[in-house]
């Protein structure tokens, strides 16, 4: 459960943001990057391309996580989005108080889940 104004710690929010700094090289981010986001006590990494038709500064958006933070638990809880962009929690790795166990998992990501 989600407190209410909640709010993900700064340290969390720079964890998450190396964890996309390094998954994309610098010298493709022209190409594609990755985006953080946060509101409450979420933290949700998008993906941006250039749209193939679109004007200059045009870029798409495609969710990739969402790491949710339980503040009264002290967890956090990793989600997957469907091709609808609907949040389901998932289900093979349990809450932990570890961010790192979520960030592995979406890097290794086993399942395809996250990268496809």
């Amino acid at each position: 459960m989600v407190t209410r104004n909640a709010r993900v710690s700064d340290l969390a929010v720079a964890k998450v943001r190396r964890f996309c700094d390094q998954r994309v090289p610098s010298e493709v981010r022209d190409q594609v990057c990755l985006e953080v986001m946060t509101r409450a006590a979420t933290i949700t990494i998008v993906e941006r391309r250039p749209l193939w038709e679109g004007g200059p500064g045009a870029w798409t958006r495609l969710p990739i996580a969402q790491l949710r933070h339980d503040t009264a638990a002290g967890t956090w809880t990793l989600f997957w989005a469907d091709r609808n962009r609907r949040w389901h929690r998932y289900d093979h790795l349990d809450p932990t108080p570890q961010l790192d166990d979520l960030l592995k998992e979406i890097d290794q990501d086993p399942l395809s889940m996250f990268w496809g």
